[in-house]
């Protein structure tokens, strides 16, 4: 694609925007537009064009299966959007696409406007800033909650690096700001085995977080919590929502309606309705194949 069509994409974006302020909230793809204009520089993740990651008509299949068919999404930098759909839709795979765990047969997956993320292995996408969480909380649980925390800084991990390792001020002040993030200040030496399982959700969202990630992938995170882990599951994912960009996979209906800006649903591998809530509640196709009636 021609730096001169990426330019026409921004400008029919722009257009599109000013056509629509009813609908401020929809966003449609084309948001890397002109970023080959731009050098990238490492580590950078350009967001010139309001985009942090773009997915544009991609396709997987499975054995002849069509797991993701066609799908196409952007998301904004410091954004909080929700995905639902029923199972099956592709969500988890859309995930893997993202994170490098599964290629696709075709499309264009970038992360802001000039990181090629199917040129990346999956080791290096996380370390390009995008972080995820699966649904079962996955933390050290014969160390404490500080040293879970502390094993997740970005430090250098050979042996000898490790064995002589020391917070420095500003690492011990990211870890007390991180542990008064996830609600787990007056935890930190409680061994990580012992805590419920809504706080060690938390404390793996505290392990992502520690890395410093631009992009966060929730799949289910209150998935057998109760309801005041829940709400301050809620709490935590808007404090976060502006400082990083989240992409949250959810059934619970309660839990989105209280963070959600903008929901995506999913159906048969692509993209099926897009808005509020309440938009996507009462679109009578999302009704037919996901909410029922």
């Amino acid at each position: 694609m021609t730096p001169d069509l990426l330019e026409a994409g921004t400008e029919r974006r722009q257009a599109y925007t000013a056509r629509t302020q009813d609908e401020a909230l929809l966003t449609e793809s084309g948001g890397r537009a002109a970023g080959y204009g731009r050098v990238a520089q490492a580590g950078e993740v350009d967001t010139t064009h309001g985009r942090i990651l773009y997915l544009e008509d991609v396709h997987v299949s499975f054995d002849g299966f069509k797991a993701i068919n066609g799908l196409s999404l952007d998301i904004a930098p410091g954004e909080l959007r929700c995905i639902i759909g029923p199972n099956g839709a592709g969500k988890t795979t859309m995930m893997d696409i993202i994170t490098g765990k599964t290629r696709p047969d075709t499309g264009t997956v970038f992360f802001g406007s000039t990181i090629d993320l199917l040129r990346y292995k999956e080791a290096e996408i996380a370390q390009l800033g995008i972080g995820r969480k699966f649904q079962k909380p996955t933390v050290f649980e014969q160390l404490t909650v500080f040293e879970n925390l502390e094993l997740a800084l970005k430090t250098d991990k050979g042996v000898k690096a490790s064995m002589f390792f020391r917070l420095d001020s500003v690492q011990s002040d990211r870890l007390a700001e991180v542990l008064h993030t996830i609600h787990l200040a007056g935890d930190l030496g409680r061994q990580a085995g012992n805590l419920s399982h809504g706080q060690k959700q938390w404390l793996e969202i505290g392990m992502l977080l520690m890395q410093d990630p631009k992009l966060l992938l929730l799949d289910e995170p209150v998935a057998g919590m109760t309801d005041e882990e829940t709400a301050r599951t809620a709490e935590l994912f808007l404090s976060l929502k502006g400082k990083h960009s989240l992409m949250v996979v959810e059934h619970d209906m309660s839990f989105i309606r209280a963070i959600s800006d903008i929901v995506t649903v999913l159906c048969d591998g692509s993209v099926l309705a897009q808005g509020t809530l309440d938009q996507v509640q009462a679109d009578e196709r999302v009704i037919e194949v996901y909410l029922g009636r």
